[in-house]
């Protein structure tokens, strides 16, 4: 079985899966809990390669694997980083009261430009 383009696509898909899944675990928390199925989504890619899948059909591939090891999520308590708490909420609807009250303005103003008749 020569590898082909689709299989170094599936591959590289799988890679990406597996480091997603890497960078999953480090992190912790609610995200680290996604670790594991992304690993296990990552081995179950790579037996999806249209090479193997071909081989299956004609009997030449085994049928038997045993899986492959997937990474554990990482212990529960790693420091988390700490959020940006954001602007005020007052502030916030103030500042967007302020620009549609503007954009408002503009409109009514431009709308004596070109009356209907």
């Amino acid at each position: 079985m020569s590898p082909t383009k689709s299989d170094a696509l599936v591959e590289r898909g799988a890679q990406r899966l597996h480091a997603l899944s890497a960078a999953a675990a480090a992190r912790g928390g609610m995200v680290g809990k996604l670790a594991q199925p992304l690993d296990e989504d990552a081995v179950f890619l790579r037996k999806l390669k249209p090479t193997l899948i071909k081989a299956r059909i004609k009997g030449d591939a085994p049928t038997d694997e045993r899986p492959l090891p997937v990474a554990a999520p990482a212990p529960a308590g790693t420091p988390k980083a700490k959020k940006s708490g954001g602007g005020n909420p007052l502030a916030v609807i103030a500042g967007a009261a302020g620009a549609g009250l503007a954009l408002a303005k503009l409109i009514d103003w431009r709308g004596h430009a070109h009356p209907r008749r």
